[in-house]
């Protein structure tokens, strides 16, 4: 695949190059014969990421704020200031309010994480993904249990969340909790290089389930993703019932991914994005943005 990973903005409507925190090292695990057998024998453990994690968590690891401020040109006039006393404290920083305010529309669906994200107007179980060899399947990724069938055949979106961006989740409409689980898995790398080299990552990770009945899309099936170097999925929500924009929680330091699928006929995806992603391209998405409409 080219070296340079296109994303189309859809906040500036233009193209922009990913500037890939740790790309060396994605490639070397990911597209090196060596790097591959380390990757998939150790690095892959929990335990590894757990570690990494609780380094980030240390006082010593916000060393590295300044530098990694000034390289990925986090705009931290968006966010809460600190003091940040470790790395993973600036890496789950709070935006300001009204920084990212949600769609106001209730029959639009807003979007739930901020990255960049894959749009599919129909998940399966062996749907194919713009990214060569990748694919994502339904019912392995949501746990082949009984509640989870609805979903096979229902809209759904990837969105990617590098170490750069803004690491909390949220809720994209007003409802409430019907159920949840955790399955476990191990922790790979979810960029797009690594689904190139390994194509079924993202429904053998760690991940966990939460199944949403919302007031205006039917039932949502909420998947948070764990990936290398992810210390930590974190719940922050309490009780049954949520409001629109509401936070659902948190990953802590590494890159990872957020998944929603769908009822069928629910819900459309923005003819725009579904195009771009139908073309390869990912679009970056802000947290709180509309993406699709109620049928």
């Amino acid at each position: 695949m080219s070296k340079d990973l296109l994303v189309f903005d859809r906040h500036k409507n233009q193209i922009i190059t990913e500037n890939i925190f740790g790309e060396g090292g994605v490639r070397f695990l990911y597209e090196n014969p060596f790097g591959a057998a380390l990757e998939s024998t150790v690095l892959c453990r929990p335990w590894f990421s757990k570690l990494y994690g609780a380094y980030q968590n240390t006082e010593r690891s916000a060393k590295s704020i300044p530098d990694f401020i000034k390289r990925f040109e986090i705009p931290m006039s968006d966010y809460e200031s600190g003091p940040f006393h470790s790395f993973n404290e600036f890496f789950i920083r709070k935006l300001k309010p009204g920084a990212r305010p949600f769609e106001p529309s209730a029959h639009r669906l807003a979007a739930p994480s901020e990255g960049r994200y894959l749009f599919l107007p129909s998940v399966q179980e062996n749907t194919k993904l713009p990214i060569k060899g990748a694919t994502l399947n339904g019912p392995a990724l949501l746990g082949d249990f009984p509640e989870m069938k609805p979903f096979i055949g229902g809209p759904g979106f990837i969105s990617r969340l590098c170490p750069v961006d803004y690491h909390r989740f949220h809720f994209p409409d007003a409802g409430k909790i019907l159920s949840s689980r955790k399955l476990s898995g191990p922790l790979h790398s979810v960029n797009p290089i690594a689904l190139a080299a390994r194509g079924d990552l993202l429904f053998r990770n760690e991940r966990e389930v939460t199944i949403l009945q919302t007031e205006n899309f039917g039932k949502i099936a909420y998947v948070e993703v764990g990936a290398i170097c992810v210390g930590k999925i974190v719940q922050t929500h309490s009780g049954q019932t949520f409001q629109r924009g509401d936070e659902k929680g948190y990953f802590l330091f590494g890159g990872s991914t957020v998944i929603v699928i769908g009822e069928p006929r629910k819900f459309a995806f923005d003819a725009d994005l579904l195009e771009k992603s139908a073309s390869g391209r990912e679009t970056l998405i802000r947290i709180g943005e509309g993406i699709a409409t109620a049928v």
